[in-house]
């Protein structure tokens, strides 16, 4: 035992001898001269190369490896594998500290969870937890795919964490638990690593990869963060949102070549209200940090305060704000990939926000001068951004959890004074088993939700049924229940007009309000809610209630998990037809069961109206299953349908999908259509040029492009390699991945409408039937300036026609999502206008219900979706996205109808007769 004291003696005497020279010295420790732990291996040494070297990538099953190799090497790191990735890869939850703070981590997470959420707790004890705690900064790593300084810088920086054993190392792991997502798309990982070492050495090396870098959703992953459908979403929430609830959270990025070289926090203007003050002082703080350290190591080009503003769309780490986490972002200058990237001075060029030129300022004081941009670079200063963020938490750990407590207490005590003490969501909606999911989509936000046992009664004489969910204001994350659910104005003033008082584009979206995506109604109440209620504790698991009656099933239209059920039953050969129309209220009462059910599963008569389905016969134990799964209910129907009602067919579907970076509005639709168990085949170029459609497809869907992109006049933008400056540099993918169905794509689609088949298209993929092929009908915002009109990322009100096929089961007033490509239609006079319906309107006044909207004039009474009968077949032209992200849940039913076939979706006074060809 005394020998080995004795060497441990020795040497911690040479380690103080080398900490001491450094201190002596005015150079820097080197990467190879700080001090380790013996026996750990090192990026280079497992990997063959240095993290981010010339052409060089670690793919996700060799990173993997090397994480679970470091964690049987090093006691200061535990890796979890939160579970498969929407490819079946394993999701890596890296944690690291000093081995005694990892022997009691589930404490310190706890801990941390009631700095959090303080609400009961005595101060006492919350400066005895501040005392003894520890700082936790949540870091992710190469979100979107292409992205990839982070996925290969994080196997440096852990490593430096787990060997290093210099003061401020052992500082980090002493006072801070620093978790690490190494990839937060490892799928994208390894499609983009695989693409890369398959185009290396070729003229196609460093080109994007072609298709989208995650399953469905590609660089939209972000997006995801409040609605989390992806499972990368899943388990990200799970961490940041009510496992731990960091103090920091970082995300690293790439954005445009030609500008800084790296972004840093705090944000550029505008800001978006609602966050504790202290949230915007610590990205402040955090980011000047960061900043000096990038100085301090003399890698120049970092700015801060510019580029990318505050109040941007409710992506990962814009939300975490509103839950009082210092959410940052960094932004890396894009090389080609692993592939170096020379940029002369004179391509180097000032940015959006706060970055007017390419030159040296306060926020910007040393520009990168130009030359030869590498991967290595982008390695080396997002390591230096990621180690500054621990650097800092671990230097102030007790201000950092301090300052954790004050945030919730305060923002706990704003919502208990502001002028919406609560939202109230009532259990009887149009479409209950929607707001169910809305409900548990909050849930696994954290956000604390209540519900009624006994009905509500308000002040104002309103009044709210038993099963009532109330979401208080007076709770920490009060800023996110307010923007999801409250109605929201994008802020036109200086900050968001240049100097010619034109607008400037938010980033992304100018809301992203939850209740109005989903169509359901979330009503702010300006009173203490005073009732019998409990909280909600687990999610809502809906179970249909099966009646059977003498003439089988009803099942109401109303719902989106209706087609879930129907696409169920055909599934299984089940005929399942569909109500037209009802002759009578007594007809209607007699072959009704009456079942209208809330979303605690209570139950209100209601007769069968159009757009109900009917089951006349199924096995017992099949409905009752498909009840189970869906939430839906069968309910009796007591007399048979003999007339007004029409046979559903499953239709044989295509989609439109493409290369040129994939189109992320097409990755969102098999998603929701794969949700609701819609079956469906990609159609790509050839297939589509080769014609004869008909053949396989009753319905083609067209998601969101652009006709230039559609047809190959205009390629698409590549992978998306973050917002905030211009693309990559890189060089166009192979010739066979490249897309465009030209004109005789055109000629095949055209065709495949006026031989009986239905062309359904998307915001604006809508103007290639307009312009091709001539249909009577014009997007009244071609050519608008942004001064005349603008409308970027907002929910709108809208009318439907619910007596039109396509517009069943919808509300009679609703709300769409209006994107920037969005459009909005008026009817052409023709000899046979009654061929045209339109299924959707926007409002006549007050068009905008949350968002920014100028020129509300270019949308009032115009039509949102149209059908246009074409020979013998059918245009749907739906003028905005309304399955956006997988989001837009009050709009699905208008895609949904378009895809059952088998009816006349004009009305009653069309003829058979087809129309003549228009060009």
């Amino acid at each position: 035992m005394r020998p080995m004291m004795r060497l441990i003696r020795r040497f911690a005497f040479v380690v103080t001898l080398l900490a001491s020279a450094a201190a002596s010295s005015d150079i820097a420790l080197t990467q190879t001269s700080l001090p380790r732990t013996a026996g750990i291996t090192s990026p280079e040494k497992f990997f063959g190369f240095e993290m981010g070297a010339d052409k060089k990538m670690a793919r996700w099953d060799k990173l993997v490896d090397y994480y679970t190799q470091l964690a049987n090497e090093s006691p200061r790191l535990r890796v979890v594998n939160m579970g498969p990735t929407t490819m079946g890869h394993p999701f890596l939850m890296c944690v690291i500290s000093s081995p005694a703070n990892l022997a009691k981590l589930e404490q310190i997470r706890l801990n941390n969870l009631k700095l959090a959420d303080p609400r009961g707790i005595p101060e006492a004890d919350i400066r005895k937890i501040v005392a003894e705690n520890k700082t936790v900064v949540v870091q992710s790593m190469s979100m979107h795919a292409t992205e990839i300084g982070g996925s290969q810088m994080a196997p440096e920086l852990i490593y430096d964490l787990v060997s290093r054993t210099d003061e401020e190392t052992g500082r980090i792991l002493d006072n801070t638990i620093a978790i690490m997502v190494p990839s937060f798309n490892p799928d994208g990982q390894i499609m983009v690593t695989d693409w890369y070492n398959k185009t290396l050495g070729t003229e196609y090396e460093g080109s994007n990869y072609p298709s989208l870098y995650q399953k469905y959703v590609g660089h939209d992953n972000n997006r995801d963060a409040f609605m989390t459908n992806m499972a990368e979403a899943q388990y990200m929430a799970k961490i940041l949102f009510r496992d731990w609830i960091p103090e920091a959270y970082v995300d690293h990025h790439h954005m445009g070549s030609y500008n800084a070289r790296i972004y840093l926090p705090p944000y550029a203007e505008p800001v978006r209200p609602s966050a504790d003050p202290l949230v915007w002082r610590e990205l402040s703080w955090y980011g000047a940090h960061m900043a000096y350290k990038e100085s301090e190591q003399n890698l120049t080009g970092a700015i801060g305060y510019a580029i990318y503003s505050g109040w941007g769309h409710l992506g990962f780490h814009w939300i975490t704000p509103f839950h009082n986490i210092a959410g940052m972002l960094t932004e890396s200058a894009s090389a080609k990939l692993a592939s170096p990237l020379y940029i002369p001075p004179d391509q180097l060029k000032g940015g959006p926000r706060n970055l007017p030129d390419y030159r040296e300022q306060t926020t910007f004081p040393d520009p990168w001068p130009g030359g030869w941009w590498r991967l290595r670079d982008i390695v080396e200063r997002q390591k230096v951004a990621a180690w500054a963020a621990l650097d800092l938490a671990a230097r102030n750990r007790e201000t950092v959890l301090w300052n954790m407590y004050l945030k919730a207490k305060r923002q706990t005590e704003r919502g208990a004074q502001g002028e919406t003490k609560a939202y109230v969501v009532s259990v009887n909606q149009h479409d209950p088993l929607t707001a169910g999911k809305m409900i548990n989509k909050l849930l696994v936000q954290g956000i604390d939700i209540q519900q009624a046992k006994a009905p509500i009664a308000l002040s104002t004489g309103a009044t709210y049924p038993a099963g009532s969910f109330v979401i208080s204001m007076a709770q920490p994350k009060m800023g996110v229940v307010r923007w999801l659910l409250g109605r929201t104005f994008y802020p036109d003033d200086s900050y968001t007009r240049d100097k010619d008082n034109a607008p400037i584009r938010p980033y992304d979206m100018a809301t992203d309000t939850l209740t109005e995506f989903m169509g359901v109604q979330s009503d702010p109440i300006g009173e203490p809610v005073k009732a019998e209620l409990v909280k909600l504790t687990a999610a809502l698991q809906p179970s249909g209630k099966v009646a059977k009656g003498a003439a089988g099933y009803a099942i109401d239209g109303r719902l989106n998990d209706a087609f879930t059920a129907v696409n169920m039953l055909l599934d299984k050969g089940v005929s399942v037809r569909r109500i037209d129309r009802v002759s009578g209220a007594g007809d209607a009462a007699a072959i009704s069961a009456g079942l209208d059910t809330t979303i605690t599963g209570a139950a209100r008569l209601r007769p069968l109206a159009p757009g109900d389905f009917v089951v006349a016969s199924a096995p017992d134990a099949m409905v009752a299953e498909i009840a189970k799964q869906t939430g839906v209910d069968f309910t009796a129907l007591r007399a048979p349908v003999s007339q007004g009602a029409h046979e559903v067919k499953r239709p044989r579907l295509g989609m439109y999908q493409r290369y040129n970076g994939g189109n992320m509005d097409e990755g969102w639709t098999e998603f929701t259509l794969e949700q609701f168990r819609f079956p469906f085949t990609q159609l790509m170029d050839a297939e589509l040029k080769a014609g004869n459609l008909n053949a396989k497809y009753d319905v083609i869907i067209l998601p969101s492009d652009s006709v230039a992109t559609l047809t190959g006049e205009r390629p698409a933008g590549g992978g998306g390699r973050g917002g905030g400056g211009e693309g990559g540099g890189a060089p166009l993918p192979p010739p066979e991945y490249r897309s465009g169905f030209g004109r005789e794509g055109v000629e095949a689609l055209r065709a495949f409408v006026e031989k009986g088949g239905t062309l359904v298209t998307f915001g604006g993929a809508g103007s290639l039937p307009i312009e091709r092929f001539g249909i009577p009908v014009r997007n009244v915002l071609v050519g608008k300036s942004s001064k005349e009109f603008w409308c970027p990322g907002s929910t709108l009100r809208a009318t439907f026609a619910a007596t039109n096929p396509l517009a069943y089961g919808m509300p009679a007033h609703g709300l769409v999502t209006f994107l920037a490509d969005s459009q909005a239609y008026e009817t052409i006079p023709t000899d046979h206008s009654e061929r045209i319906e339109v299924i959707s309107s926007y409002a006549e006044r007050d068009v905008l219900q949350s968002g920014w909207l100028l020129g509300e004039e270019n949308l009032a009474k115009k039509a949102a979706a149209v059908s246009v009968q074409l020979g013998q077949g059918r245009v749907v032209l739906i003028g905005f996205r309304p399955q956006h992200r997988a989001q837009t849940h009050g709009t699905y039913k208008i895609v949904f109808n378009a895809l059952i076939d088998g009816i006349n979706t004009m009305s009653e006074r069309i003829t058979n007769q087809p129309i003549g060809a228009r060009r």
